[in-house]
């Protein structure tokens, strides 16, 4: 398999000259296991200004649709961690989150979000809380370092970007998988959205039961001082017997989750309430940036999940949503799901009270126009029972 070196001359490679391969030798920052992907000719793409897989040319995307649902998948992702310590670290990130930050306790996980003063929302992700007064925060695309610089002038405080990698294990066999990578014994309890800190061939690292499939799954975080090809390693050897492989992306699984990606699902020009996050703005906490706007904000939604009728009918991102011939909304992510066996998406509509239930035509890649209809979401699992562990459904392949 290659190493890091094979990586580096790929990246030399390039066949770009002058300032543009300098420029791009600066800001395309490869993960550290980045060589596991390579015996599938990814097509690479910026994300946090770091080299993400975007895609497997030579493997079907329901190859790993199905690996995700029956087995087990891995990605390397171009999450962003931030690292915020200090007296006043709590009262920081108070101020710049949404949600009550002092509520989360030493060992778990949040899911938390940002805007701006107007109430447009900045970018998400998963804060750990590591000690009283030290988080990381793995963050989806957006500069929220800088946010959090400003924000903090002041304080207390310390923002630093501690170099960490962020690669996530997936699906049915995942936790099995850690259990027999692990050096010593499982942690326990290891419950949805804990994080604890484990041993993986002689290395050290802080783990987590999150992910972005709402499988079971859990992630772990590589710092500058351990060995990741070891830790990476280890994982990718022991996965072999779970059916463990490399993945780009997560596609149909997290649309039919509910599972939001920052910059195409919700931005700067959508607050929390368009998109469904209103139950997670806390207005009794006390004052944090876009409270205000917020306050005075539309609370009803305008995000929703759609299917589409129609073998292979795979939606347009973009205005491609009609009614009578009228456009009435935007396609904001779009997969073809082999588990339900029809298109999916989220949509943003432009009128709230097209909601669930209400019928649509929708622009497909095919050229044709297929017949829609707007979902609740996520689409099954309501109570999130299989990424907890409560519920195991793993379902048969369709097609075989």
């Amino acid at each position: 398999m290659p190493r890091r070196e094979e990586v580096r001359f790929a990246v030399k490679a390039l066949p770009l000259g002058g300032p543009n391969r300098a420029e791009l030798m600066r800001t395309m920052m490869p993960h550290p296991l980045v060589y596991q992907e390579l015996p599938f000719d990814p097509e690479f793409g910026l994300y946090n200004n770091r080299l993400v897989a975007l895609r497997f040319p030579s493997v079907p995307a329901e190859d790993m649709y199905w690996a995700i649902r029956r087995e087990a998948v891995t990605r390397h992702t171009g999450e962003y961690a931030l690292e915020i310590r200090g007296p006043d670290a709590v009262r920081l990130l108070n101020f710049v989150f949404t949600r009550d930050v002092s509520k989360v306790k030493v060992g778990r996980c949040s899911y938390q979000f940002a805007c701006y003063d107007e109430g447009g929302m900045i970018t998400d992700g998963v804060l750990v809380r590591l000690a009283e007064d030290r988080f990381w925060y793995g963050q989806a695309e957006g500069d929220l370092y800088s946010w959090l610089k400003a924000h903090g002038r002041g304080l207390d405080v310390e923002v630093i970007d501690p170099n960490l990698w962020i690669s996530q294990v997936q699906g049915p066999n995942s936790l099995k998988i850690l259990e027999a990578a692990i050096d010593g014994p499982y942690p326990e309890p290891f419950r949805y959205f804990d994080s604890a800190t484990v041993s993986i061939a002689g290395q050290e690292l802080l783990i987590t039961r999150t992910g972005f499939t709402n499988e079971l799954g859990w992630e772990y975080y590589m710092t500058p001082d351990i060995d990741a090809e070891a830790v990476g390693d280890r994982i990718a050897e022991v996965g072999e017997a779970f059916g463990l492989r490399p993945i780009s992306i997560f596609g149909a699984r997290r649309i039919e989750s509910g599972l939001l990606n920052a910059g195409s699902d919700f931005d700067e020009t959508t607050t929390p309430f368009d998109v469904g996050l209103g139950a997670m703005v806390d207005f009794e906490k006390g004052e944090f940036v876009g409270r205000e706007a917020l306050m005075k904000a539309d609370r009803r939604c305008r995000l929703w999940g759609m299917k589409v009728e129609g073998e292979g009918a795979f939606p347009w991102n973009g205005r491609a949503i009609k009614i009578d011939n009228e456009e009435v909304g935007l396609v904001c992510s779009s997969a073809w799901s082999p588990y339900l066996q029809c298109g999916v998406a989220f949509v943003r509509m432009d009128d709230p009270e097209h909601g669930p239930g209400t019928r649509v035509d929708v622009d497909c890649k095919d050229g044709q126009v297929h017949p829609g209809e707007l979902c609740e979401l996520p689409m099954y699992d309501k109570d999130r029972a299989i990424p907890r562990g409560k519920l195991v459904d793993i379902p048969e392949r369709i097609g075989d």
